[in-house]
């Protein structure tokens, strides 16, 4: 039986309702749908939310689709708001910081300060952060090999490895990561046999499963799903081709089959930080 992707309706819609960006409801809630992989889901940040009407408008949508709501708000009364409008409309939602703000007041002694994100403060730590992003998005797809050189990290790998979204993820761990497409018809850039193969990350996959991938992608773009790209043929040469060119590189290789983007980034920093 052939294998497909899930439907492009969701399985799962996740509103992530917060006071500031949204960013650490958006990983709690990746990291729990990681447990779930493959799952389809959707998730729909709301931030920035800062009055009770904008809580009415999120529960009414959620509640439409029906949604999870997610929410990351660190004052009370947006707190209990939110609180009573998902009950009212039978909508399943998580208090993700409420119960432990409370907790931390009861042990202290003390209020919270009750200013959303804080944990954003401009520090060198988010400077940091900014750079790296840049990097990524200025070295994807080899687009200037100089910044293979210049990278803390270079992934390489046939196409669909999920090179891109692991620069993004890793660039928001602070890492400056470059990444290189091997295809036969190319010839991989210089730069790549000059650097120490410790800073090299190859990406490999399961033929099978990159082909199901890559039809899924010709059809989101509205091409038949026959074109040579995903074809077994063509993925088992890409594929021979790209582990030859690992094997002279002498990088590690990791399978991202059926792996969530975290995970593979999580092997992929334990990986940087042991050598």
């Amino acid at each position: 039986m052939e294998m497909t992707l899930e439907s492009v309706k969701p399985e799962v819609i996740v509103y992530v309702v917060s006071d500031a960006a949204g960013d650490t409801g958006e990983i709690v809630v990746r990291a729990a749908i990681a447990q779930f992989h493959p799952i389809h889901t959707e998730i729909r940040r709301a931030p920035f939310v800062t009055d009770e009407a904008a809580l009415t408008r999120i529960t009414e949508l959620a509640k439409l689709s029906g949604a999870i709501v997610l929410y990351t708000l660190v004052m009370p009364e947006l707190r209990e708001a939110m609180r009573r409008l998902t009950e009212e409309n039978g909508i399943s939602s998580v208090d993700l910081l409420g119960p432990f703000i409370e907790t931390l007041e009861r042990r202290t002694g003390r209020k919270s300060r009750q200013e959303p994100g804080l944990n954003h403060v401009l520090d060198a730590d988010y400077f940091r952060k900014v750079e790296a992003v840049e990097f990524a998005v200025k070295y994807d797809d080899a687009r200037d090999p100089s910044g293979v050189l210049k990278a803390d990290i270079v992934l390489v790998g046939v196409s669909r490895t999920s090179k891109t979204p692991l620069s993004m993820y890793l660039a928001h761990q602070k890492y400056k990561v470059a990444n290189v497409p091997l295809v036969p018809e190319l010839k991989p850039p210089d730069e790549l046999f000059k650097l120490p193969k410790n800073k090299i990350i190859g990406l490999t996959i399961n033929t099978s499963y990159l082909n199901v991938i890559r039809k899924e992608r010709l059809k989101a773009l509205g091409l038949p799903d026959t074109a040579a790209y995903a074809t077994t043929d063509r993925i088992e040469k890409e594929l021979k081709y790209a582990a030859e060119i690992m094997q002279k590189l002498g990088c590690v290789v990791i399978d991202v089959s059926h792996k969530a983007v975290e995970e593979t980034a999580s092997l992929i920093m334990e990986y940087i930080r042991q050598h």
